[in-house]
């Protein structure tokens, strides 16, 4: 059986090695575009900003390793531009010979990702303008941030934005984030949103939101960013406006993708083609909240939507259970965590909520180094369903957020929650725990 992989990080990578512990006659190729395989995208800000010391430290496992110990024909800088499912064969180019390339398969992987969207402005081809999604991209961005380098401008204030912000600021660089949302964090709801900006402010971070990037300006390399208010000078700028699915390999197929190009994929990964699956940031991921598929590229869904993919290629039946939406961060001294829908979702659904914002607390509060949490809960007018939480705060957000996600996997009314077996002591938590609070505050 021959299986081609396309990608050959978090999803492609987990599907390899599905493949090649159950299928012991598998050939396995893998076709990575670039020259580093399975690696810690998220990581990519800490390794910027000092913390992680070393980039081998982002790397699960080397191409060495899959080639040597597990067998698999790993090739590097092979970019794949067409996927045939017709004739069933993958063609595309070496990218450091300029040869072109062919391969015939019996079962195929789509887990090429997504990259990092670069606005069509003028300017963008100065130097000093940067995008972060590889090793590669935050290497250059260190190598650019020369004690000459003073002044960065970040333009989206979402995830990324966020976190390299943070690093940036670390590394001593005065920062500003500007974003044509009306305010940092537009995942969130506003109260959350609120929390994030007034953490930007006390850490010396600009904050310019509702404006929108027209162009930049410089002679051979950037120095001013000019908006639709203002213009503003800077000696760097990194790109995080969001990402866009790999997947032009299966433009004029038959292949079904959503409205931004993410394929289309069951609970088995397979697309509508027989023999032809996708996984990861390329992909969808079926929304359990929303009933319906979504696409929330994330590090964990890719993992074990490839784990899935491999399973299946190779003939034992493994469904993808699907999302919840859960995501946390780290910006300075708070933690924002999601999971589920907020308010604006809800909006936007037509669902019949309750949405509750409130302040709960980290531990006992006669306990030494108590801290306020934010919390935003959502729940149905209806069946009194718990939909969803949005929290921030210093501290004990990630407890709240995970025992959320498992409450929204099984379909908890608010009520059940509030019945949870959950632990008590004072240095951990109240003897209501402020997920239960809300729960008895739904009337």
């Amino acid at each position: 059986m021959d299986y081609v992989i396309i990608g050959g990080d978090a999803a492609g990578m987990s599907a390899a090695m599905q493949i090649v512990r159950r299928d012991n006659n598998a050939n396995v190729t893998t076709l990575e575009m670039g020259g580093i395989y399975s690696y810690a995208q998220c990581g990519l800000p800490y390794y910027i900003g000092g913390l992680t010391g070393d980039r081998d430290d982002l790397i699960a496992r080397t191409r060495d390793t899959f080639e040597h110990e597990y067998g698999i024909d790993a090739r590097v800088y092979h970019k794949v531009t067409k996927v045939d499912p017709d004739r069933k064969t993958v063609s595309g180019t070496n990218l450091k010979t300029d040869e072109s390339f062919e391969l015939s398969y019996d079962k195929c992987l789509i887990a090429t990702g997504a990259a990092p969207v670069m606005p069509d402005l003028q300017g963008t081809d100065l130097d000093g303008i940067h995008t972060l999604k590889t090793i590669p991209d935050a290497e250059t961005i260190m190598e650019d941030m020369s004690a000459d380098v003073l002044d960065v401008t970040i333009i989206g204030g979402g995830y990324i934005g966020l976190e390299l912000a943070e690093n940036l600021v670390e590394k001593n660089k005065k920062v500003r984030i500007i974003d044509h949302a009306d305010r940092l964090g537009s995942a969130y709801d506003p109260e959350i949103s609120a929390e994030i900006e007034k953490e930007a402010h006390r850490k010396g971070i600009a904050v310019q939101t509702g404006e929108g990037v027209v162009r930049f300006e410089g002679t051979s390399r950037v120095q001013q960013v000019v908006t639709d208010k203002e213009s503003y000078n800077t000696d760097m700028v990194v790109v995080a406006v969001g990402v866009t699915p790999n997947t032009e390999m299966v433009d004029r197929t038959r292949v079904h993708t959503m409205d931004n190009g993410a394929i289309i994929v069951n609970s088995y990964m397979e697309t509508n083609v027989p023999d032809l699956y996708a996984a990861g940031d390329c992909a969808t991921q079926y929304h359990r909240i929303k009933a319906k598929n979504d696409y929330q590229p994330l590090g964990t869904h890719a993992n074990k939507q490839g784990r899935i993919a491999g399973m299946n290629m190779c003939g034992v039946a493994q469904a993808f259970q699907g999302i919840v939406g859960t995501s946390i961060m780290k910006f300075f001294d708070l933690t924002i965590g999601k999971t589920g829908i907020g308010e604006q979702e809800a909006d936007e659904m037509n669902f019949k909520c309750d949405c509750d914002a409130f302040k709960g607390h980290s531990h006992a509060g006669y306990y030494p180094d108590n801290e306020p949490m934010l919390m935003k809960v959502v729940s149905h007018q209806v069946t009194g369903h718990f939909l969803g939480l949005q929290a921030v705060g210093r501290r004990g957000v990630d407890k709240r957020i995970d025992v959320a996600a498992t409450a929204l996997y099984h379909k908890m009314t608010m009520a059940d929650i509030e019945n949870l077996d959950l632990s008590y002591a004072p240095p951990y938590n109240g003897v209501w725990d402020p997920l239960q609070q809300a729960s008895r505050r739904v009337k």
